[in-house]
């Protein structure tokens, strides 16, 4: 499969303005582990073969243990991730995938359980950063891989 449009060269303002944000969000109050894993999860969700690529091997620079990333699709099911996590990896499902009605009280307060409101907050600006760079990925067949070098992922020992 091959790329369709270079969309960081046609539109580089725009691109420009969705990096900033990108790295604006990632100064907030989460902690880098779960960025990963919010960052993996919704890529897993959205199909986005791209962005799984790139930040499964980011994860694997920041230290993330490779069995904790086999198991993130079945996180619910299983026992290495913690209450903090599940409670992002479970608010990233329902801001990804946006049930019909909203997001349930019940989960709201859940989450609130393990984080902060403004924990919250920041994470869900996560999700849609993710999320935004998903759609531009899967909707123009960037191609895993290609950023390596330009993103220093070739450190992460995963070819």
């Amino acid at each position: 499969m091959t790329q369709r449009i270079n969309y960081a060269q046609l539109s580089p303002e725009l691109f420009k303005g969705l990096m900033g944000f990108s790295t604006e969000v990632k100064n907030g109050s989460i902690e880098q582990s779960i960025i990963d894993l919010v960052d993996i999860r919704a890529s897993q969700i959205n199909g986005c073969a791209f962005c799984l690529d790139m930040h499964s091997k980011e994860a694997k620079i920041h230290g993330e243990r490779e069995l904790r990333l086999y198991h993130l699709a079945a996180w619910r099911e299983s026992t290495l991730f913690s209450p903090r996590e599940r409670a992002a990896l479970a608010w990233t499902e329902a801001v990804t995938k946006l049930p019909e009605g909203g997001i349930p009280d019940e989960l709201y307060e859940r989450v609130r359980g393990q984080l902060s409101e403004k924990e919250i907050s920041d994470l869900t600006f996560q999700i849609m950063v993710i999320n935004s760079w998903n759609r531009a990925s899967v909707a123009f067949r960037a191609v895993p891989g290609s950023a390596d070098k330009a993103f220093g992922l070739d450190k992460a020992g995963l070819a």
